[in-house]
């Protein structure tokens, strides 16, 4: 059964997200502010973390940059009442895999939660793929450019995996969405912008030739310039 970790200081609300995971055959742990969750990451090593952006003695933010820091994969679902573009891409940016405004309806939520939770299933089958000097070994949850070592977060993995599974096609934005985030975000948000934006300076740390080329109006590929 996974396990999700529940983080708000809003105890109404905490409780109406532990009864509706618990409900999806979830093992929920709640806490109410970044230091106790940091706890229970510790004590319970949970599968998915949903936290809100707002909280006191460490907001939701410090919490995921701390978890960053420790090199903790896991996904991350933010919660949090602002809804303007920039403060989407400051949560992204800072290491959060979803973002999620309030107020939103409990189906929603499920829906996300399941997404991000089928991006860490083991897959038996998956076998080490590779393009150029890029691969990566699914079963192991590591990349390589040439012999660098990348550090990668879930979502960056699965986008990684994706394109390395598809090399030289032209990749649509909401193919792309819907295969590696798991349902389409909509038009009004630039995720997928940023974590490609992510990938290319982790693949180019080392000034090596761009991979991820943008195909104007259309999406994305994965060749050489």
């Amino acid at each position: 059964m996974p396990k999700v970790l529940v983080v708000d200081d809003d105890i109404k609300l905490l409780k109406m997200l532990k009864r509706t995971l618990v409900f999806e055959n979830l093992d929920v742990l709640t806490a109410t502010n970044g230091r106790e969750a940091l706890e229970v990451v510790q004590q319970e090593a949970p599968d998915l973390l949903i936290v809100d952006w707002m909280m006191p003695e460490m907001d939701g933010l410090e919490l995921i940059q701390h978890l960053r820091d420790a090199n903790n994969r896991m996904p991350i679902l933010m919660l949090t009442a602002r809804d303007a573009v920039e403060n989407r891409v400051f949560g992204l940016e800072s290491g959060a895999d979803d973002y999620l405004v309030k107020p939103f309806a409990p189906a929603e939520l499920v829906a996300r939660v399941h997404a991000l939770l089928r991006r860490v299933e083991p897959k038996a089958d998956d076998q080490e793929v590779q393009y150029n000097d890029v691969r990566l070994d699914p079963k192991q949850h590591e990349a390589w450019r040439g012999d660098r070592k990348l550090s990668l977060t879930v979502t960056e993995f699965n986008l990684l995996y994706y394109f390395l599974r598809h090399p030289r096609q032209v990749l649509e934005r909401n193919q792309i969405l819907m295969e590696v985030w798991g349902y389409d975000f909509g038009g009004d948000s630039n995720v997928l912008e940023i974590y490609i934006s992510y990938l290319r300076k982790k693949l180019e740390a080392e000034n090596e030739p761009r991979l991820i080329q943008t195909v104007r109006g259309i999406g994305y590929m994965l060749r050489e310039e």
